[in-house]
């Protein structure tokens, strides 16, 4: 595959007994083209070649290889590197496997991999949607939501409570959020959502008011951030640099990261536009319909356009979990939604992988919508910070990356 120019459809014979769910086989000694099967996977070359689209325009996850042969919840690509690294070094002991000498080491556990190897690192990232559920709104906005309240006699105290500064706003959970990335020492992400006008997708508090303002360049000032593009500049691409302008200016620097609200993206187009806008990492490679490891890989790499054959400079950062999908999309219980957390950190330590979690602040306040899941998420990073947990190596928890 790596040596073919244009994009075409590949014969993908995937064995369901094969517990490495190898493709492009053959009869080397790994038992596959294993730099093909990695270039096809990270490219994500099956969704050049899929142009049906879930309801909200996306690269459906059931057309997946991933999702139908099994392997969409593991890290496959890192899994078989380390493979690999093993028998590279059973054919030349004392070589150092997998080290480009810079920050792209492959992965490998323990400390096989020489100096330059890297280690598990967990990277907690927010999408704020909605900074509040009553304030920050506008006037108008503000009016409209008191008046139906009135009318069905639904949560009339609460927001005027809120509005009035004598309760605090049921989604804001970022004082609590500064706490919790001081206690276990995380550098966090943030994605701010700003567009100028709201939609049906579009809910975000208005960019142009001054709470939303005040939050953006506080968290700014003490946290990496970044633009998370709106639903309408799907439409309108114009509107993608509008609202980065808005960010720089708050945040007091150049924007060049985003992710894009919804994971609403289509290659290469939205990729190439955010390129242009000066985007170098993009935080979007995962599905916002299912949890799991879209390219097969924890770790960043950069974005190939397969339709011009270009490296671009732009560094893309899979995730594996965010809670809106289990929540909304898997219809999951706070139980089940440790096991599966869980589960994803125990592959990714295995692989010593970077473990990429989206979360919103409004799961993480006190909606009584979302019970539980502020309490999830503080037991789990206490969990997996504890030095006698299960497949832990170190002392707490690495934030390297």
């Amino acid at each position: 595959l790596l040596y073919q120019q244009g994009i075409s459809d590949q014969d993908i014979d995937i064995s369901q007994d094969d517990p490495e769910r190898r493709l492009f086989k053959n009869d080397s000694d790994t038992g596959f083209d294993i730099f093909s099967a990695v270039f096809y996977l990270l490219s994500r070359y099956e969704e050049y070649l899929q142009r049906q689209r879930d309801e909200y325009g996306r690269y459906p996850h059931t057309s997946s290889i991933a999702f139908i042969y099994g392997f969409l919840h593991r890290p496959l690509i890192d899994e078989w590197l380390v493979k690999l690294a093993e028998q590279l070094k059973g054919i030349f002991p004392g070589v150092e496997v997998g080290t480009d000498g810079g920050d792209r080491a492959w992965p490998q556990p323990g400390s096989g991999f020489g100096a330059s190897s890297r280690t598990f690192s967990l990277r907690p990232t927010y999408d704020i949607d909605i900074a509040w559920s009553y304030k920050g709104k506008g006037l108008k906005r503000t009016a409209g939501a008191l008046f139906r309240s009135i009318l069905t006699g639904t949560d009339f105290r609460r927001r005027v409570g809120t509005l009035l500064g004598r309760q605090r706003d049921p989604f804001d959970s970022f004082n609590w959020l500064d706490e919790l990335h001081r206690r276990y020492n995380l550098t966090p992400h943030y994605f701010f959502l700003l567009a100028a006008k709201p939609g049906v997708y579009d809910k975000n508090n208005d960019p142009a008011g001054r709470e939303m303002q005040q939050l953006v360049s506080r968290l700014s000032a003490k946290y990496l951030s970044g633009i998370h593009p709106s639903w309408r500049s799907g439409d309108e691409p114009s509107l993608m640099k509008q609202e980065k302008d808005v960010l720089d200016r708050l945040a007091s620097r150049k924007t060049d990261a985003s992710r894009q609200h919804y994971i609403r993206f289509v290659l290469p187009d939205t990729f190439r536009q955010l390129e242009a806008l000066g985007i170098r990492h993009e935080y979007s490679m995962g599905y916002g319909s299912i949890n799991g490891f879209r390219a097969s890989t924890s770790f960043p790499f950069y974005w190939y356009d397969l339709e011009t054959e270009r490296v671009s400079p732009m560094m893309l950062h899979p995730f594996c979990f965010m809670d809106a999908n289990s929540f909304y999309e898997q219809g999951q219980s706070v139980p089940d939604t440790m096991t599966e957390l869980t589960g994803y950190y125990e592959r990714l330590r295995a692989v010593d992988g970077t473990m990429t979690m989206i979360w919103h602040n409004h799961f993480l306040g006190t909606d009584p919508l979302f019970a539980g899941w502020k309490e999830l998420y503080e037991n789990f990073l206490m969990m997996v910070s504890d030095p006698g947990f299960p497949q832990q190596q170190g002392d707490g928890i690495s934030t390297r990356g």
